[in-house]
């Protein structure tokens, strides 16, 4: 199995500046590449990457996305001197030009293409480059945004001509709509381009409307361009989480710079890739209503282009409250009060995996090896905060004809029991999770479930995904039982999913029974890539409908299921 996380950097990149006095363009400078840089080697990160030399693009490779008339422009620019180049930028917006940014460009777009081959020829399993100046600004045949060529949307049409990729999912993370790479691809189904950008009502730049979110793409490409616009400042981790749960995840299973974070950014993307444990969120409590606006709209325009989004405003019949007072007390023998750190200083923890430890099998009481196995996770040691500890060391686990699993250690959350009605979908017959009850409790609405992998994904997306990250558990206990319908692919991937949650802390349990699957669990808690699900059709719409009415009935315990507000406000009265 391919291992390893490429790093791609050229000092070289930095040797450009700005010549001249420019308001909107003295923000884009050599430290933006450098500090990343410094922060990757004393977090010694970049150590444990593989490096990979850059190299320039050709012609021919800036020539799939730019036309001939600009490249040739470009060109000229090593040539002119300083009034020249002040006029030759004049024609773009926001965006400068220096007699090395030719040649740093090239060297952009040629490292970028380096990252693809590595990773497409099995060299490494994924990588990062560290490239200057940026790309998805850019359009055909103009620079912008402080972008020469539009390095991602080159590596994309690389890899369609020189791997045969079918489809490529372009996730734009950034403050700025990345307008070069909409325009690239707005008629190419091939591409599902995917951006979540600061737009307040079209006040922010780019100021475009092209940005906002209508703009689904067209022709052939319709569907495939998906614009979430926030449109207030302040969007927390619940936003952010809530789009992915909702939108982009959904869909893709179907088918100024602050120096300071920028720098922490890239040491926890570099983390991520090399396969640390994700860092807990700060508390979750939900999207604030300018994000549910934001949502709503980007599912409604898109429901005509994707299945997983056509259940989106069935309308649903009342139902009774969930809460069930009378067992309470059996919630909060699971609960814990550990304390959080900010989220962007874990970076700084030691984070590494560490190396695993050769033990030849025994076989333990099913009591005494979960005693073991936590006793291993932990330390050793009793998980406490001040005087209030929780003593994990009680009976986690109650007997169950299916396959249990539990999370355990929350932050003073308590799951409603009426989750257990879980256990009537076949989906957990592969796996129950986030089960806090006693087997006597009875939910009043039973649910056969589903039995298709559509289905299993939009629940696991749609219901368990957002319910674990806000119930924010210490310990993902996975159980798989017999009789699963569903294949080996589906565990693995939901197995990968899930490990996102406590800090990686997973535990995989298979009953009798279950010899076959030992391998392809052990592989996803090693972190090897999941296999592919394939394009994923329709869910049944029975199955959908049922999801609907109970995400619409728990999302008054959780904020995270929320996918609309109950009031849609204006941007100048909302709050959180």
């Amino acid at each position: 199995m391919t291992s390893g996380t490429a790093l791609i950097f050229d000092e070289e990149m930095t040797r450009y500046k700005l010549l001249w006095v420019d308001p909107a363009c003295k923000i884009e400078v050599p430290e933006r590449l450098t500090v990343c840089c410094t922060a990757l080697q004393e977090e010694g990160l970049a150590q444990r990457c593989v490096s990979v030399p850059v190299r320039q693009a050709t012609d021919s490779e800036i020539l799939l996305v730019h036309s001939e008339e600009y490249l040739e422009g470009v060109k000229k620019t090593p040539y002119m001197n300083l009034e020249e180049l002040q006029t030759f930028t004049q024609q773009y917006g926001d965006v400068y030009f220096h007699p090395n940014i030719y040649h740093c460009a090239k060297m952009a777009v040629g490292s970028t293409l380096q990252l693809v081959d590595s990773v497409m020829g099995g060299k490494v399993r994924n990588g990062m480059a560290l490239v200057r100046p940026p790309g998805h600004h850019s359009q055909r045949s103009a620079a912008n945004g402080f972008c020469v060529f539009n390095n991602v949307a080159i590596a994309a049409q690389y890899a369609k001509k020189h791997y045969g990729v079918k489809r490529v999912l372009i996730v734009d993370w950034d403050v700025h709509h990345g307008q070069g790479v909409q325009f690239a691809f707005e008629d190419d189904p091939s591409v599902l381009y995917f951006s979540w950008h600061r737009y307040e009502h079209q006040e922010f730049w780019p100021n475009l409307r092209e940005s906002d979110y209508d703009n689904v793409g067209k022709e052939k490409g319709a569907g495939f361009n998906i614009n979430v616009p926030w449109n207030k400042v302040g969007m927390e981790n619940s936003d952010y989480l809530s789009v992915f749960f909702h939108v982009l995840l959904p869909i893709a299973y179907e088918g100024g710079y602050n120096l300071t974070s920028l720098a922490q950014s890239v040491c926890q993307t570099v983390q991520t890739l090399l396969g640390d444990p994700t860092p807990p969120t700060s508390e979750l409590n939900g999207p604030c209503e300018s994000a549910l606006e934001s949502i709503q709209c980007v599912r409604s325009a898109h429901k005509p282009f994707w299945a997983c989004l056509q259940h989106t405003g069935t309308t649903q019949r009342p139902h009774p409250p969930l809460s069930c007072h009378s067992h309470h007390s059996i919630c909060n023998s699971l609960r814990s009060c550990n304390g959080t750190m900010g989220f962007m200083a874990l970076h700084r923890l030691p984070l590494s995996r560490p190396a695993g430890i050769p033990w030849s099998p025994t076989r333990f009481p099913t009591t005494v090896f979960l005693t073991f196995l936590l006793k291993e996770i932990t330390g050793g040691k009793d998980q406490q905060s001040g005087a209030r500890g929780t003593d994990i060391r009680k009976p986690c686990v109650r007997g169950s004809k299916k396959g249990t699993a539990y999370c355990l250690e929350t932050k003073n959350r308590v799951l409603p029991e009426d989750c257990l009605l879980w256990r009537k979908c076949r989906l957990f017959e592969m796996f129950d999770i986030v089960c806090t009850s006693c087997e006597c409790v009875k939910s009043p609405y039973p649910w056969q479930g589903c039995s298709d992998t559509a289905g299993l994904m939009q629940i696991v997306l749609g219901l368990l995904l957002p319910l674990a990250y806000e119930y924010d558990p210490g310990l993902v206990v996975l159980a798989r039982g017999p009789g699963t319908e569903l294949g080996e692919a589906a565990w693995q991937q939901v197995i990968g999913l899930l490990q996102g949650l406590a800090q990686g802390h997973t535990l995989a349990l298979l009953q009798e029974g279950q010899r076959e699957a030992v391998g392809a669990t052990a592989a996803s808690l090693l972190g090897d890539p999941a296999p592919s699900l394939g394009p994923l059709g329709a869910p049944c719409l029975e199955d959908m409908e049922a999801m609907e009415r109970l995400r619409q009935r728990l999302q008054t315990h959780w904020g995270l299921l929320k996918t609309s507000g109950e009031q849609m406000v204006s941007p100048s009265k909302g709050s959180r």
